[in-house]
């Protein structure tokens, strides 16, 4: 278990399309991008927020106990990753918002940085973040 918590947008996507591939499969990969499967689909995830696990627990912490936004930021400790997708974006975004108002600078500025990736997020809904151990 690595002590570091590394907050991963996709930065971008490429098909990967080897010299030898016959002109049928890669008929099947594209057929498959089409309608939402990422076949030879390769992501590329740059770190955009990072924090210790000791941070990641305390930030959370600020978060109504019950509230869908802290649950599913919590996944993190059940699946060991969480993937954040557009429709979660609102959601998350509100809870992190309100609760910087009671949050020390450190957890703030935390707040602040995941808030600004959720807006990347919103203004391109191909995006995504996954939230792991590094």
């Amino acid at each position: 278990m690595s002590d570091k918590v590394l907050f991963y947008a996709l930065s971008r996507k490429f098909v990967d399309e080897q010299t030898n591939v016959p002109e049928e499969a890669k008929s099947v990969i594209y057929y498959g991008l089409a309608i939402g499967h990422h076949l030879g689909v390769v992501d590329c995830l740059t770190a955009v927020v990072s924090c210790s696990r000791y941070e990641y627990t305390t930030w959370l912490e600020f978060l109504p106990e019950s509230s869908p936004a802290r649950r599913k930021m919590e996944g993190f400790f059940t699946f060991g990753e969480i993937t954040i997708f557009p429709e979660h974006i609102h959601m998350l975004a509100n809870a992190f918002e309100a609760a910087i108002a009671v949050q020390p600078e450190k957890y703030q500025t935390l707040s602040r940085d995941f808030i600004k990736a959720l807006g990347a997020v919103y203004r391109e809904p191909d995006m995504y973040i996954m939230i792991r151990e590094r």
